[in-house]
């Protein structure tokens, strides 16, 4: 890869979907920049400007925002924009997977408690 892409990824400290856009970029060994949306509440107003919408993960790639987007869909969409070449490869962790129960609990612990998921 000649010109590595710029990606900024607007992720969940737990979550299915944000460690499977994790997944994506650690099977192509794409460096990125991580924004976690849980710790810093300014990193959520920023990706919700950016993407016009409030729904995680969001990922920025060379100044295109895509939004509400699970690591299988940003592998495709890297592909079919020339980003990066596919790869028979297996990520190293589900990169289609909701959040399970336990990464719900985590977060709302980590907010305080004052989270409420609705399935």
């Amino acid at each position: 890869m000649e010109n590595p892409p710029k990606i900024t990824a607007y992720l969940k400290t737990f979550c299915g979907w944000s460690e499977g856009v994790r997944a994506v970029f650690r099977k192509y060994q794409l460096d990125f920049e991580e924004k976690d949306i849980i710790k810093n509440q300014a990193f959520r107003w920023e990706m919700e400007q950016k993407s016009g919408q409030p729904l995680s993960p969001c990922v920025e790639i060379n100044g295109t925002m895509i939004p509400d987007i699970s690591g299988e869909e940003v592998e495709r969409w890297m592909i079919d924009n020339g980003v990066i070449k596919s790869s028979d490869a297996e990520a190293d962790a589900p990169i289609n997977s909701a959040c399970t129960d336990e990464q719900h609990a985590a977060m709302a612990q980590q907010q305080g408690g004052n989270i409420k998921f609705i399935a």
